[in-house]
């Protein structure tokens, strides 16, 4: 296998590049990034020796130069993770969702067509998407893989049509790929504009906690080695055209998430004087927030035995320690105003 990760210095592509470069079955592993303000090298400082490891810094949005990597690397399997992935800036500027979301995932498209030119054994396109597409949904029930779309921002909307370009292409031309809807994830190295890391570097500094509205919108959190290792089971085991769902069981609403951020961040730092609780500030709600997302992945489970390895509360607790342990990085990929 010749795998070509797309944003691979992001927040996933880079926990996944970590988890599956030992794989033996991988002979070389093409990480492309344009390194936009989310995506950093200093995320795989410790693969970025690896003899199995090629970075590529490319941006999706040039045509040629995508042809050209997936060409000069006789690539055989894709994990396309590159997007614009935040809501708040997909609402002050959409158009580059829409160039990088939609045009970007055409290019590598396009590609790929070209590049295997419809010899198609032996390969795999995997497009990783969001369950945001599914809109949002009441007190009750579960997003599935036959859940209509209803995208509710210029993020989710341009995910929606990068999704769909990627069935076009496997009905129409018999691409074989596959595609993954996943829940909220959070870990290392998550760019600090995200809920968790925000918190934790609110109460590191002793700054105001953000909360949207009420505080009381839901999400389903995974841990993201555990949505790494469910890629790599829908890469190798999923079935040619297939969705799959993936999630952790595990809801929380915003507001209880920060409160217990802060229990975390008191118990393991006390030097920071505690009671960070204090320091929750309830902010004007954003537009078209979606109240709730829950993931119904029993299809991964059923059909790939897949399930999520890490309890919340076990990750979370990780995920703390790792910023505490690691504020050199976060000085490094955002760096303190002059």
């Amino acid at each position: 296998m010749n795998l070509l990760v797309t944003g691979g210095a992001g927040f996933i592509g880079s926990n996944l590049i970590h988890e599956l470069i030992p794989q033996p079955v991988i002979q070389k592993l093409v990480n492309l990034d344009c390194l936009t303000y989310a995506g950093h090298l200093a995320s795989l400082t410790a693969v970025a020796t690896h003899p199995k490891y090629v970075f590529e810094k490319i941006d999706l949005r040039d045509a040629p130069a995508v042809l050209a990597v997936v060409r000069r690397h006789a690539i055989t399997h894709v994990l396309h993770l590159a997007a614009e992935s935040h809501v708040d800036r997909s609402i002050s500027g959409p158009g580059d969702f829409v160039h990088t979301n939609v045009v970007g995932t055409f290019n590598l498209l396009e590609a790929c067509r070209a590049v295997w030119a419809n010899n198609f054994t032996g390969r795999r396109f995997h497009h990783v998407s969001t369950d945001e597409v599914y809109g949002s949904l009441g007190p009750t029930g579960f997003f599935t893989e036959t859940t209509p779309y209803s995208p509710n921002s210029p993020y989710s909307a341009s995910k929606a049509a990068s999704d769909w370009l990627v069935r076009s292409y496997h009905h129409t031309y018999g691409l074989p790929a596959v595609i993954t809807n996943c829940s909220n994830n959070y870990g290392p190295y998550q760019f600090p504009e995200k809920l968790i890391p925000v918190v934790i570097q609110s109460v590191l500094h002793r700054r105001p906690i953000p909360v949207y509205g009420d505080g009381l919108n839901v999400r389903d959190w995974l841990y993201v080695r555990d949505h790494a290792t469910a890629l790599w089971a829908v890469l190798t085991r999923g079935g040619n055209g297939e969705t799959y769902n993936i999630g952790g069981h595990n809801e929380w609403s915003n507001l209880p998430i920060v409160q217990l951020i802060c229990d975390t961040m008191d118990e393991l730092a006390p030097a920071l004087g505690g009671n960070s609780r204090q320091l929750i500030t309830f902010v004007k709600d954003r537009p078209g927030h979606d109240r709730r997302y829950a993931i119904d992945a029993s299809k991964i489970e059923r059909e790939l035995g897949w399930t999520p390895a890490h309890r919340f509360e076990q990750g979370l607790r990780a995920t703390v320690q790792w910023y505490l342990d690691h504020q050199d990085w976060v000085r490094t990929v955002c760096p303190p105003a002059p």
